[in-house]
């Protein structure tokens, strides 16, 4: 697959994608509302807090706080999907990853904390199980009769990466479009290394193909932080994971703010996980990576603010949350588009 038709395909993926309506320039957006987990030095969650503790902070610019709540399970609905990457994962720590999410579903006496269904992800786009289970040992029954077939992308080529990265985005647009279907908050375990971290002097991008990727930034952008989805990233790889891999994804996330530049890895699972404010773990002890995703579920707080206004169309704002309490850390959305409009470009 070309730069040039995998380009083409992020457009059309946007254009299936909700899209806020573009507001007037230099107008006010709508109040922003985001979800924030406080955790302590050694992770754990900090619940006891209140609307005096927090500053938010728009493009590092301090702003009102108009809504204030401490949420859990207790006052909303939470689903959970737990998706098998079999299209970025090797067979051995596919089989590994396999094992340990049926270790999961059965563990505690497969009672589950909060209704989850599994995804699959394979050459097939994502098959995801119909249904939310609090029966552990139901799901892993249904589970256990899936079949991941073999994978026929070749994963060391420039092609092979495009077509993993492709299939990749439509399963995160298709889990995207599920969810917003569910109310409450929803949350995606994506159990995989990550998708290839396509970037470097040797991807030739047209005009073209920079706007469509960057529409595409700012089309996920909203998908996450409207639905109410934060996104996880597990890589059962753990220590395994060459290092230079590791931590590439880091290079890329810094949002983009205009196509200029834009890489396709700004695409990637890691940095968008970051920005949803989700965590990215990476442990052999899946059992265990899946479990402190959702502690954070506990209970979090529910934050809106009176945004500042943007001059242009999809104008990025960085959030910032400060705590009173230095010791602890605080972790949300990364950022927003003001304004979002997306544009075919010219040719």
């Amino acid at each position: 697959m070309t730069i040039e038709k995998f380009a083409c395909l992020l457009f059309a993926l946007v254009l299936a994608a909700p899209a806020s309506a573009p507001a007037q320039n230099s107008m006010p957006s709508q109040g922003i509302s985001v979800a924030v987990a406080v955790d302590t030095k050694s992770g754990q969650p900090v619940t006891g807090l209140a609307k005096h503790d927090f500053t938010i902070l728009d493009n590092k610019t301090p702003r009102p706080i108009t809504s204030f709540k401490v949420v859990s399970a207790a006052n909303i609905s939470i689903h959970v999907i737990l998706l098998v990457d079999a299209v970025n994962m090797p067979f051995q720590a596919l089989a590994y990853a396999r094992q340990s999410i049926e270790e999961y579903l059965k563990s505690n006496e497969g009672k589950l904390a909060y209704p989850t269904t599994l995804a699959i992800l394979t050459d097939k786009g994502a098959q995801i199980v119909e249904g939310f289970f609090t029966d552990g040992n139901a799901l892993n029954d249904i589970f256990k009769h899936q079949q991941i077939g073999l994978r026929e992308i070749n994963r060391s080529s420039q092609r092979g990466g495009l077509e993993r990265q492709q299939i990749s985005l439509q399963a995160f647009h298709q889990l995207a479009g599920f969810a917003s279907g569910i109310p409450g908050r929803k949350v995606v375990i994506w159990i995989s290394p990550g998708w290839p971290l396509i970037a470097g002097p040797n991807i030739d991008l047209s005009r073209q193909d920079s706007q469509q990727i960057f529409n595409d930034v700012i089309a996920i952008s909203n998908q996450l932080r409207q639905g109410n989805l934060t996104l996880y990233n597990v890589n059962p790889w753990g220590v395994g994971e060459p290092l230079e891999r590791e931590d590439y994804y880091e290079s890329f996330l810094k949002a983009p703010v205009s196509p200029n530049g834009i890489e396709p890895a700004a695409l990637s699972l890691q940095v968008l996980a970051i920005h949803s404010g989700g965590l990215i773990e990476s442990s052999t002890d899946v059992v265990g990576s899946i479990e402190k995703c959702l502690k954070e579920l506990r209970s979090w707080y529910q934050i809106a603010f009176d945004p500042l206004s943007a001059d242009k169309p999809n104008e990025y704002h960085h959030i910032e949350i400060r705590l009173d309490q230095r010791a602890l850390t605080a972790h949300t959305t990364d950022g927003y588009y003001a304004n979002p409009k997306f544009l075919q470009p010219q040719r």
